[in-house]
């Protein structure tokens, strides 16, 4: 099978020459997830040269149809082969696969949209006017887990529904007890939470919230955010392999929202995440001296990588940024990048990879989408490693939404 693409105004045309039966339907596949993770939303399918087309070829053309149906996009057959014609036609999916009015429906009136680039990314702000502030909550003493001092009054059993975000540590569970030798990182978003439990498993869990099941998480320490947002960034790397840190997106966000705090929440693909994660529960070793920090058993604590993970997953980043000292949030913020400022706090979960819709985009559909269609791959503390030898490593990525609220008060 040979494969060419062309751009042609604003569709992308792929011509594809050869059979599309099960044994080419992979190759085809690879290519047209590389090209729409390269940004293109609208493809036009030349298959012309195409002499045969199975079930298993008809299978990945409607597999793509739905797919960026559903991110805003298009995917059409453009120039179809007789044979490719009669069988489309038997299938009764031309109607879909050879029309060109198929575009997903038109999108409601958008806010007014502002742009700026940096050296390395173009930005795109929207501004909403939120039902409510932004109140942003720090539960519980992070102190405490130098020397594993947490107990059962340490713990508080915290709900997350659909207008709240936080991250922390903590577990699902019933209460302390229960949780007490799985405590380890989480992120709430939308009305969906993960965590990564740390009873050996190593497999994060999740939980998304339906009907009258709402996320409940017993929390040692963390932040939770409940109100609505002011901005909504949508950015993309400059050049096609380029990415952006997580530094630059939180600087970016902070000057966006003309807050000295703020909380943030991000769905981006992924270009590396840099970050730690616990490995041992630290309410099941009270006394530990300086534990789990403490040379060398940090490293029986603690997995960390000198590596970017996850690299070309899909990313849902939460957490807090400040862009001058923050007393409240002190004890939870860190700096992140290589300068002091700013400061901030984030927890990312990886998933399979999927496109984003470009424009504006619902928050709750998009993350709850994620958790139910994608795989769930690992739950990290985002950090920078600032070590010489190995120069300064930051979690990247290449393009995203982030959605922004000014603190407007930290309790």
């Amino acid at each position: 099978m040979e494969i060419q693409t062309q751009q042609l105004g604003d569709a992308l045309e792929v011509k594809v020459r050869g059979r599309l039966d099960n044994y080419w339907t992979d190759h085809l596949q690879r290519n047209l997830e590389e090209v729409i993770r390269g940004g293109a939303h609208v493809i036009h399918l030349n298959l012309s040269e195409v002499s045969y087309l199975s079930s298993a070829g008809v299978g990945l053309l409607m597999k793509f149809y739905r797919q960026l149906q559903g991110i805003g996009g298009s995917f059409l057959i453009s120039q179809p082969s007789e044979h490719v014609k009669l069988v489309v036609e038997l299938c009764r999916l031309s109607p879909l696969l050879f029309s060109s009015k198929n575009p997903a429906a038109a999108s409601p009136p958008q806010a007014a949209i502002r742009r700026f680039t940096s050296p390395g990314a173009s930005f795109e702000v929207r501004e909403y006017v939120p039902e409510k502030p932004l109140i942003c909550q720090r539960i519980g003493d992070p102190s405490l887990l130098r020397g594993c001092r947490f107990g059962p009054e340490d713990c508080r059993k915290v709900a997350f529904p659909e207008a709240t975000f936080g991250m922390g540590l903590g577990a699902f569970g019933n209460d302390f007890a229960d949780a007490q030798a799985r405590f380890g990182e989480f992120l709430s978003v939308g009305g969906s939470a993960a965590y990564l439990p740390t009873d050996g498993t190593n497999v994060p869990d999740f939980i998304v919230s339906s009907g009258d099941l709402v996320p409940e998480i017993n929390v040692l320490y963390g932040v939770r955010f409940e109100g609505g947002f002011t901005h909504l960034l949508r950015f993309e790397s400059v050049s096609a392999v380029g990415s952006i840190s997580l530094a630059e997106l939180g600087q970016v966000a902070l000057e966006t929202s003309s807050a000295p705090a703020m909380g943030m929440v991000m769905v981006a693909e992924s270009a590396g995440l840099v970050g730690a994660a616990l490995r041992r529960s630290p309410a099941l070793a009270a006394g530990v001296n300086n534990a789990p920090f403490q040379y060398p058993e940090v490293r029986t604590w603690m997995s960390f990588s000198t590596e970017r993970l996850y690299p070309q997953s899909l990313a849902l980043v939460a957490g807090v940024a400040a862009g001058s000292e923050c007393p409240p949030l002190a004890p939870l913020l860190r700096p992140m990048g290589t300068s002091p400022l700013p400061q901030g706090h984030f927890h990312a979960a990886a998933f399979s990879y999927r496109p984003l819709p470009k424009g504006d985009i619902d928050l709750k559909t998009t993350v709850t989408t994620i958790f139910e269609a994608e795989s769930l791959q690992g739950v990290l503390h985002l950090l920078t490693d600032n070590r010489e030898a190995a120069g300064p490593q930051q979690s990247e990525f290449v393009r995203g939404a982030c959605w922004i609220g000014a603190a407007a008060q930290i309790r």
